[in-house]
């Protein structure tokens, strides 16, 4: 079988080397953090107890106690992040002006939803070397904060970045069996690069798995139309990651607040939602037993320290007593000092309020 051309580059990539361009999101995920030190309990530990619902020493902090696996082993966009094409022949743009890529206005990658079998060149992942992309990657991880794996392009996202958004949600009605098969087998081929992940990439703790499922105003399906046609395929990828052991964490833009039902039926145990549009405090009010939720807590550019330290205690407060949330925290980039004092106030304020909280 020859290598599809789309695939050429993975079959002859020195994977031994860094890819990502210095600066960009994907180097920055995958660059060594400084150890978190002076704590009594392992962040790792404490992190997975907020995730999972199991009394947290401490609210996390989100991202900054985390790992994050990005592997440039695998193409889902271009390696670099710069406009080209993916493994799925589909062509991406960055957009400097919003700090990420999409796919070029008018790609498309099939004739034909119909024709996806014929037409669609499928990854063939026996070329990529995960191997030593693995031990490089892992290089640069602190051992001591949960690793997760960033698994982006979720089922139904890939389905629409190869062709028009509106043939996609066409053909939830004209192709129903036929989308089935793409789903069933974009998961297929989730499950199989999640497993190198999971061999390859060192202790993985959890998936961060993305999949966009809405508007601002409401998610894109009907819960009976999720249910039908996104949720067997999705359901079994995201068993097979609690299967080996893992957490899930769900990236979805968009108004998805209606589908939190079918996420804790598949087995999501936290989600960071757009806040502004999904109510953060019904969200906790809810659902905050069953599921852990990381809120933006946005910090003004002229906050001073007494002001910062009031606006994480009142987060606390807020979120805390059911041990399943925890906020991410966004300050003024031209003032580090500004994070540094809302992540000690964070940590101090929230050990002592979860002592307090847990009869420690």
């Amino acid at each position: 079988m020859s290598t599809g051309k789309f695939m050429k580059q993975a079959a002859t990539r020195d994977y031994s080397k860094e890819w990502q361009n210095p600066g960009s999101f994907p180097w920055i995920f995958q660059r060594a953090k400084e150890p978190i030190t002076g704590r009594p309990y392992s962040v790792k530990e404490n992190y997975i107890r907020c995730v999972k619902g199991e009394q947290p020493y401490w609210m996390p902090a989100y991202f900054y106690e985390t790992n994050t696996i990005w592997p440039d082993a695998i193409e889902e966009h271009p390696v670099p992040e710069v406009d080209g094409y993916d493994w799925w022949g589909v062509y991406w743009i960055m957009v400097e002006e919003a700090g990420g890529m999409i796919t070029k206005p008018g790609t498309r990658t099939i004739s034909d939803f119909a024709k996806w079998k014929e037409e669609l060149e499928w990854p063939d992942l026996s070329l990529v070397d995960f191997k030593t992309d693995g031990a490089k990657i892992q290089k640069m991880l602190d051992p001591n904060r949960p690793h997760i794996y960033e698994c982006v392009e979720g089922i139904f996202e890939r389905l629409h970045e190869m062709i028009p958004f509106d043939e996609s949600l066409v053909a939830f009605y004209e192709e129903p069996e036929l989308l089935e098969e793409f789903f069933q087998k974009m998961a297929d081929y989730k499950i199989e690069s999640t497993a190198q992940i999971f061999k390859h990439y060192g202790d993985v703790d959890g998936v961060l798995y993305h999949d966009d499922w809405g508007t601002q105003r409401s998610g894109f399906f009907s819960n009976e139309m999720f249910r039908k046609q996104l949720m067997p395929a999705t359901s079994r990828y995201l068993n097979f990651i609690k299967e080996h052991g893992k957490f899930i964490e769900l990236h979805s833009c968009g108004k998805n607040i209606q589908y939190v039902p079918e996420m804790l039926e598949m087995g999501i145990d936290m989600w960071t939602p757009q806040a502004k549009i999904n109510g953060p405090d019904f969200l906790y009010e809810t659902y905050g037993d069953q599921m852990t939720f990381a809120f933006i807590l946005e910090i003004a550019p002229k906050a001073d320290e007494a002001e910062i330290r009031k606006i994480i205690r009142d987060f606390v407060d807020h979120y805390g007593a059911k041990g399943r949330c925890m906020p991410w925290i966004m300050t003024d980039m031209s003032n580090p000092k500004q994070e540094l004092i809302a992540r000690d106030e964070l940590y101090n304020y929230s050990l002592e309020y979860y002592n307090k909280l847990y009869h420690r």
